[in-house]
């Protein structure tokens, strides 16, 4: 299973599933990560976290935890 935490900077990928309960998945949804979305990675942290990504004409960051419950192809 590829995640969007597996992305490299520069790459776009297609959402497929998310994964997680509850109100931690409605909080992705409500970001606009939704199945079917292309993504865009910017750039990542120097440590990591968090990630930037073009989704649906804006900016947003996430963290890796919230990165790792998205499933792309």
């Amino acid at each position: 299973m590829k995640t969007l935490r597996d992305i490299k900077v520069g790459e776009s990928c297609k959402v497929r599933k998310l994964h997680g309960e509850g109100p931690v998945k409605r909080r992705i949804m409500d970001m606009g990560i939704t199945k079917g979305v292309e993504i865009h990675v910017r750039k990542v942290a120097p440590l990591g976290d968090p990630i930037e990504l073009n989704i649906r004409g804006y900016e947003l960051s996430i963290r890796k935890n919230d990165a790792e419950m998205v499933e792309v192809e």
